[in-house]
């Protein structure tokens, strides 16, 4: 069996692709039934993110799970494969280890060390055991990819300054406006990445934050849990039938829903320039699939960032973060070690107490046979034989069972295992 991922990311795939190749949050439990019930998969988690859709599996053998992974990646996004094949990313084994501890370490992020990716990976891990498809092995990989993101970001400086999507896109918007003090704010899309740019806002000096969401009452929620905390800007929730309107009266707008479609379509956005009589406007759209019609751009008085943008800005300012890549990097390279000897440690378990389970009911049975020889001894010296008998079969198996657990994972250690099988018929 292969640990493998296949997918793609922002640094593989074009934005128009990946909001193509993007899975609905809805169905996810659906989509993780489907890639278990495949011929040669029999453990999967996904990693869907605003800028990742990559699916770590357990293959019973890797090209067959390929092929399935594929053919339903088909099937769910209704893309042909000649579309997308040559912007996947296909890794196994130490490699497709290595590359999830890098995401959660906040390496292949679009901004370096960022820090939603690792509760968004938690996030999958969560969904995957929830649905029973994530079993022993994703499960001991996913705990060491978490345990490796917090090492990387408690033990070095990759999470300082800019260290989020959404902070980056407030950090963004307020360099091209020339300051987010005293503008009003409209954040569409109360999730996880809207409430914190909308918290960043507040921070930032916004006079007025408008929340709108699908479900009204969702984002006056999380309108009045921001207004809570004391802020000085006004904060409001609506729904997305009042969305026209809010357009017409903010400065800077942001974006970050799963929905499928554009909520902003050109359209919707030429009837609101016209009613702004000029005013110009700031949008920042970081969904994907993206929720802004990419032809808004054209339109006299809008600017347009979306993700590619944002990479673009990220890249023009991590300098200080590059500097931690190295550290980190060793961090990736120790956890992936310890990962690896756990599991090898694991493979071998099953062996090793079969050896002993062997082992034992021959000292057992021996006793049995002898049981009329030994039967004038009293309790205490049936407890010395017994203890003996034992010490005997332990010392025996010490060294054959530290060999196999140092080998554990090696040519040399699958060449002990074969034959500590065949000598001792243990299947």
């Amino acid at each position: 069996m292969s640990v493998v991922v296949i997918g793609a990311n922002h640094r593989t795939a074009p934005l128009d692709l990946l909001e193509k190749m993007a899975l609905d949050g809805d169905r996810l439990t659906k989509y993780l039934h489907a890639l278990v019930a495949c011929d040669w998969v029999s453990e999967a988690v996904i990693v869907s993110t605003c800028n990742r859709t990559e699916i770590y599996a357990v293959a019973e053998r890797f090209h067959g799970a390929y092929s399935d992974i594929r053919d339903l990646v088909c099937d769910l996004t209704y893309l042909p494969p000649e579309e997308f094949s040559d912007h996947l990313m296909v890794e196994y084994d130490t490699d497709a280890i290595g590359h999830l501890f890098a995401v959660a370490a906040g390496l292949d992020s679009v901004v370096i060390g960022e820090h939603e990716i690792l509760g968004q990976v938690r996030t999958a891990w969560d969904a995957a055991r929830e649905a029973g498809t994530a079993g022993p092995t994703l499960n001991l990989l996913f705990r060491h990819a978490v345990g490796c993101g917090k090492r990387a970001r408690t033990e070095t400086s990759i999470s300082r300054s800019v260290t989020s999507v959404s902070q980056a896109a407030v950090v963004m918007a307020a360099e091209r406006t020339g300051g987010i003090a005293a503008a009003s704010a409209l954040v569409i899309g109360a999730g996880e990445m809207g409430r914190g740019m909308a918290n960043l806002l507040a921070d930032a000096g916004a006079t007025s934050i408008t929340i709108a969401n699908r479900d009204a009452d969702r984002a006056r929620s999380v309108a009045a849990e921001l207004a809570a905390e004391e802020r000085p800007a006004v904060l409001s929730g609506i729904g997305l039938d009042g969305l026209e309107a809010a357009l017409v009266a903010v400065d800077v707008v942001f974006t970050a829903t799963g929905a499928s479609t554009p909520l902003v379509t050109i359209d919707a956005m030429s009837a609101v320039m016209a009613a702004r009589s000029g005013r110009p406007i700031v949008l920042v759209d970081i969904a994907v699939p993206r929720d802004v019609e990419p032809s808004v751009a054209n339109l006299d008085g809008v600017s347009l960032f979306d993700m590619e943008a944002l990479q673009r800005f990220c890249d023009a300012g991590i300098e200080d973060r590059r500097r931690e890549v190295p550290a980190v990097r060793a961090i990736v390279d120790a956890e992936i070690e310890r990962f690896t000897a756990t599991a090898s440690t694991r493979e071998v378990a099953p062996l090793i107490g079969d050896l002993h389970q062997w082992a034992d009911q021959v000292r057992a049975g021996e006793l049995e046979r002898f049981a009329a020889r030994l039967a004038d001894l009293d309790p205490e010296q049936r407890a010395i034989v017994e203890s003996l008998s034992k010490g005997i079969v332990a010392k025996l198996l010490h060294s054959p069972t530290v060999r196999l657990k140092d080998a554990a994972g090696s040519p040399r250690g699958e060449r002990l295992s074969g034959s500590l099988r065949e000598l001792f018929d243990l299947g």
